[in-house]
């Protein structure tokens, strides 16, 4: 049995719960942040030894066109460290505070990304000396595994509010889609993005892949004059400001993935603290066929309300805390996974 740290407030399935649906989509955010130093082979592994139905990761192009795993278009001074120049007197270095879109697949290489404990996961185990991985790294692991079982959730981090500063969408998009298809496991894969421009190219590329419709509500630009950016053409006020709606009209859209509430990090019992994916939300995509797994949430109680309201998965830093929660509302757990290197 895991820890219960962190489930105080959270209730068995038999004081009246909603059990949840049979099969509960449990995403391990990069990888589960709260476990791991994100977004690295070692903590990709652990979450598939704890055993999660998804694992969610993000994605950045080099200047060489390399698919990175990576959350942040600009290297973080947080996450990583430079270490030494690629070559004497390389002019880029040092490395960190540049855009990934700018440095070559050599260069991010260079860069210590598990230095430190990342600030406020003071549970999170460090990988030292940890290297920025490839996405095929991933696919690696999925496969030593055998977790054939497992969705890949693949975010394209394209900065549609600011373009200049991640690789061109077409560029990265197709980038993206060739390393799906090389890996062999493109049925396992889903593509989510907050640039719904990006989600309509994968859909030309790649019509079969199930697309996930990423929004933390102020990129939808409600009242606002002509189209957000980030909604690839779709003004949000030709759906009455509605986000099911508006994602709903991108051809394989089968998931809406909002933000579970506001303040983003905020939980049930804050003052002011509202849910974005309210019940209403969830049952007006349910009624169009779609699915709804929020990000990012690790307050136990508030994904205990998600559940009860009959949300189809969640995104969290802490996929074991999420999974005893299951396990005391007498869910069906995801399998777990065994290294067969």
């Amino acid at each position: 049995m895991l820890a219960t740290t962190g489930l105080v407030g959270a209730r068995p399935a038999s004081a009246g719960q909603v059990p949840g649906p049979p099969h509960f989509d449990l995403q391990a955010h990069r990888g589960g942040i709260g476990m791991t130093t994100e977004e690295t082979p070692e903590g990709f592994a652990k979450a598939l030894r704890l055993g999660v139905t998804t694992l969610e990761l993000d994605t950045q192009v080099t200047k060489d066109r390399k698919v990175v795993v990576t959350h942040d278009r600009q290297v973080s001074g947080t996450k990583c460290q430079d270490t030494a120049p690629v070559t004497p007197g390389d002019p880029q270095f040092p490395y960190v505070g540049k855009y990934i879109k700018d440095l070559t697949l050599a260069q991010v290489k260079t860069l210590n990304c598990g230095y430190q404990q990342l600030p406020g996961f003071p549970d999170q185990e460090v990988v030292p000396g940890a290297r920025m991985a490839e996405l095929k790294d991933v696919f690696d692991v999925v496969k030593r595994y055998r977790a054939y079982d497992v969705t890949l959730n693949i975010e394209t981090k394209v900065e549609a509010g600011a373009p200049e500063q991640t690789a061109p969408r077409d560029i990265f998009v197709t980038r993206v889609h060739d390393e799906i298809a090389a890996s062999g496991l493109s049925r396992q894969v889903t593509v989510q993005s907050f640039d719904w421009g990006s989600l309509m190219l994968m859909h030309r590329l790649a019509p079969r892949i199930p697309l996930v419709a990423l929004t933390n509500y102020d990129f939808l630009q409600v009242g606002k004059p002509g189209a957000s950016p980030w909604l690839g053409g779709i003004d949000a006020d030709d759906f009455g400001g509605d986000f099911v709606a508006a994602a709903d009209s991108i051809e394989g859209v089968t998931t809406l993935s909002p933000n579970y509430g506001f303040p983003q990090n905020g939980k049930i019992g804050d003052p002011g603290f509202r849910f974005y994916a309210d019940k209403s939300m969830i049952d007006r995509a349910h009624a169009r066929g779609l699915k709804v797994v929020p990000w990012t949430c690790d307050d136990m109680p508030t994904v205990a309300q998600l559940m009860d309201w009959g949300v189809d998965g969640i995104i969290t830093d802490y996929p074991d805390k999420v999974r005893n929660l299951m396990d005391q509302r007498g869910m069906k757990l995801p399998r777990q996974h065994r290294d067969h290197a």
